[in-house]
């Protein structure tokens, strides 16, 4: 018996990662503070008090800023994180290093057990991929919360 060959179709997966600036150009973190700035300004000042919104800051092993992923927008009390968004973008970049960051529209930036939870979760999943969960901040308008500086790292 004679098997014939079938020809499939199939996506064809590219990976690349362009940065805009030299190393030397991207700026480094060296305290929740310089972190902090950063997130800020990335998030957008209408909605900071009105929807509850997730981004990663992807560093390399300098500990330099390579970028910053929305990973996800929900509602005024969660939004939902897709840990294999979040692995898959810092693994695009060539990250060594993910500050997680979210804020709460409340203003209140003391973390619920769900975010203490999704943290050691990720912190784990990370560990996986050689991927080091550095720090998580929550944000409001004004101030932040560190988990770093406040032992839960």
């Amino acid at each position: 018996m004679v098997l014939q060959s079938k020809l499939f179709k199939v996506a064809e997966v590219q990976i690349s990662y362009n940065p805009k600036f030299k190393v030397s150009e991207r700026p480094q973190i060296r305290s929740s503070n310089d972190a902090y700035r950063i997130l800020r300004q990335q998030w957008d000042s209408g909605k900071i008090e009105f929807l509850e919104e997730f981004k990663i800051l992807l560093l390399n092993r300098r500990i330099r800023v390579l970028g910053v992923v929305n990973i996800s927008q929900g509602g005024v009390a969660a939004t939902a994180v897709d840990s294999k968004v979040l692995f898959a973008s810092a693994l695009k970049a060539n990250a060594c290093g993910i500050i997680l960051c979210h804020n709460h529209p409340s203003g209140d930036i003391d973390p619920s057990s769900e975010d203490i939870s999704l943290t050691n979760k990720l912190k784990d999943e990370g560990a996986l991929l050689d991927l080091i969960i550095m720090d998580h901040l929550i944000i409001s308008k004004d101030t932040f919360y560190n988990f770093a500086d406040e032992g839960l790292m």
